[in-house]
């Protein structure tokens, strides 16, 4: 079911599945995707019982435009935190992806109030935002231009199939609707280009470092549930958040790279309902 909520920064659109009272799962996705990354995640982890709540967070595949949002990675983490006390949700999943992961961890040095739980699958750490790869989108977001014609390049095939792009982010090609659902948005309205590059000017390793030498403080339970084949987020950046983490287990996803959610949804789903279900609250 497709929601719109209000909040201080601007609407967000979010989709909500499974029993309204059921244990409660929220989804970050990261860069230039949306809540449709979760698709073939969602449906089974509502059917085991838990209320899911994928959201379309202002990261350059939203179909809202949001220009009251402060852009930095703090200010987004503050809108999940936003997010969640306008719904009133409560020892909360968090499940993380990608730049969605880094947005997570920060958000776990600021609002660990709301969150029970943590799962991060292959996600920017530490000095690791962005990889390698991605390492120059800032720069080109500071350039007269450089977001449009980032934009404009998506809408390339062979773009969108390189490793520039979502070349090495899965083993398998994303269908093809689910790309357009990624690359439409920024593709058709100058608002929302505004709000990516907005975002990606204001990417730097500093936040990332800083939530590191925070995480300490989170004593919840975390599951890195990571991709050993994966180049951009290598699983020594797993075990590095595991010695860091006090309740941090890891769960070695085989035959996937960066996009879990695409490329193992089926394991991700059992692997995030027993992670509820063996670390539900008393």
């Amino acid at each position: 079911m497709s929601r719109e909520i209000s909040l201080a920064a601007g609407t967000v659109r979010f989709f909500e599945d499974g029993p309204a009272d059921g244990p409660v799962v929220l989804f970050v996705h990261g860069l230039l995707v949306n809540a449709d990354l979760w698709r073939r995640v969602v449906p089974e982890i509502a059917r085991a019982g838990l209320r899911t709540l994928a959201v379309d967070w202002p990261l350059g595949a939203h179909h809202l435009p949001m220009p009251r949002v402060d852009y930095s990675p703090p200010g987004l983490a503050d809108l999940i935190a936003s997010f969640m006390a306008e719904l009133d949700i409560r020892d909360v999943t968090v499940v993380a992806n990608d730049t969605g992961g880094a947005l997570t961890q920060i958000l776990m040095t600021r609002h660990p109030d709301r969150i029970g739980r943590v799962v991060l699958t292959p996600s920017d750490s530490f000095a690791r935002f962005f990889p390698p790869m991605f390492a120059l989108l800032p720069l080109l977001a500071k350039v007269p231009g450089g977001t449009w014609l980032l934009v404009r390049a998506l809408q390339l095939g062979l773009v969108q199939r390189s490793p520039l792009a979502f070349g090495r982010l899965a083993k398998r090609p994303i269908p093809r609707e689910a790309l357009d659902s990624y690359i439409r948005p920024a593709r058709e309205d100058p608002r929302i280009r505004r709000d990516l590059r907005a975002f990606l000017r204001q990417v730097h390793r500093r936040h990332t470092l800083a939530a590191a030498g925070r995480l300490h403080h989170f004593t919840r339970p975390v599951l890195l549930a990571w991709a050993p084949e994966d180049t951009h987020f290598p699983i020594e950046l797993a075990e590095r958040l595991a010695a860091l983490l006090p309740a941090a287990t890891i769960s070695r996803i085989e035959d996937s790279l960066t996009f879990v959610p695409e490329d193992q949804p089926a394991v991700l789903a059992h692997l995030v309902t027993d992670f509820v279900e063996n670390n539900a609250r008393a």
